[in-house]
């Protein structure tokens, strides 16, 4: 029998969680009259100190207090405003440099819509965990105004005796940013950076490039063991422009520096890649969905090229009929790699199940579960996209298995699973 636990904490939707976003206004001039931008700064300017000064008040009382450092934001949107229209700073006073960004900036609140499918790994700092305890780091899937998804973190703390208790989230959320040249989106790799001030749980990875424009979906994180023994934390995601999907990697060591890498190879151009946590047989190791329906595992000399797989899984039992694809990178037991799978079936319901793979040599199925570990039920039916529960990455925590998983596309909740109870089940 199946020992599972499902904790009562769950996280939804939450429009009051915002970040300072830039608003674009056209550009481009009409007939050569001034663009809407260059009649707007003008506007500012035309104003006497004292009404700049009094109108800079009004929106420092609106917003002041609902951001980190507002007036340091809008100074570094004008910034960016007096590059383009290659104004002169030195002859405008500080109010109307603020006013003038403050025009450019608006609110973005990025889980609006939705907070769904998570990822959990072994947070980086274990520094006076209690005996049974584990801290943890969650990446969420959080989804805005315009259906835009980013990235945000949650830190917490597990516990053997199945508890969880999460870090609170500050006041205030700040997007992690390119600076210098890097702000021009570019389409290669980008290197972004998390406020000196700002907590994990209060940052947010948003689109940034052209690539990501649409959204940033599904991170699987995983802490990585390189060959020569040290960590890093990488993560693979899905970058979608609107109409072209692309799988990228977050790679960091210290969760300040976040490298944005676009992954190569023909593998790459589809979504649901989950990383094994270390090489195995000399090769980096990938668990992929090429063809929509069934999992592949793939191999690679590198960690960001990834060509055609072998089919490893396809769909059997009733509840996965449809598709199938990973929840997560495969977890390292000493029975063999447990990869958590999730199946489509019959009205479009999605399971999760698992499957153990030989610890060295991943191409052969151990076993593999018959019945959904987790299916939508009752309550979890209901939501943004009913009928769904779907995780991007459990954490081993002592003889359990940690699951945090999105409901109904629309909230995220946990479980706790006995590695001995799931294996007998297998």
């Amino acid at each position: 029998m199946l020992d599972l636990f499902q904790h009562p904490l769950r996280l939804r939707a939450d429009p009051s969680r915002v970040v300072v976003r830039p608003f674009h206004i056209a550009w481009a001039a009409a007939n050569g009259a001034p663009s809407r931008t260059e009649r707007l700064v003008q506007a500012v300017l035309d104003m006497s100190p004292a009404e700049a000064r009094a109108q800079l008040e009004v929106v420092l009382k609106d917003f002041e207090a609902r951001h980190w450092q507002t007036r340091r934001v809008f100074m570094t949107r004008y910034d960016e405003i007096e590059v383009q229209l290659g104004l002169d700073g030195s002859t405008i006073g500080d109010e109307k440099r603020q006013l003038i960004g403050a025009y450019f900036c608006h609110e973005y609140s990025y889980a609006a819509a939705a907070l769904m499918n998570p990822s959990a790994v072994p947070h980086y700092d274990q520094s006076g965990m209690p005996k049974g305890s584990l801290r943890i780091l969650m990446s969420l899937r959080a989804v805005g105004e315009g259906h835009i998804s980013s990235v945000a973190f949650r830190e917490g703390i597990i516990t053997s005796q199945n508890e969880l208790t999460l870090a609170p989230e500050p006041p205030f959320a700040t997007a992690a940013d390119a600076i210098g040249d890097e702000l021009e989106a570019p389409e290669g790799p980008v290197t972004v950076y998390r406020h000196r001030d700002s907590t994990l749980s209060g940052t947010l990875l948003f689109p940034i490039t052209k690539a990501q424009s649409n959204g940033l979906e599904d991170m699987r994180l995983v802490r990585f063991r390189h060959d020569d023994g040290s960590h890093e934390w990488l993560g693979t995601y899905t970058a979608y422009n609107g109409s072209v999907i692309q799988s990228e990697m977050l790679r960091t060591r210290d969760w300040r520096e976040f490298d944005l890498v676009p992954m190569t190879g023909s593998a790459a151009r589809n979504k649901g890649m989950g990383l094994f946590p270390r090489k195995v047989g000399g090769k980096y190791m990938m668990i992929g969905r090429q063809d929509g329906e069934n999992i592949f595992l793939i191999e690679s000399d590198t960690l960001t090229h990834w060509d055609e797989g072998v089919k490893l899984i396809k769909p059997k039992f009733p509840w996965e009929l449809v598709q199938m694809g990973n929840c997560g990178p495969p977890i390292e037991l000493d029975q063999g790699w447990l990869m958590l799978t999730h199946g489509v079936g019959a009205m479009r319901k999605y399971s999760i199940g698992a499957a153990l793979l030989d610890k060295h040599d991943p191409s052969k199925v151990i076993g593999r579960t018959r019945e959904p570990i987790l299916a939508a039920a009752d309550q979890d039916r209901e939501g943004y996209v009913p009928n769904v529960v779907y995780s991007c990455g459990a954490v081993r925590h002592g003889d359990k298995i940690f699951i945090p998983y999105g409901v109904a596309d629309s909230s995220v909740a946990f479980a706790f699973v006995s590695i001995k109870s799931l294996l007998a089940v297998m």
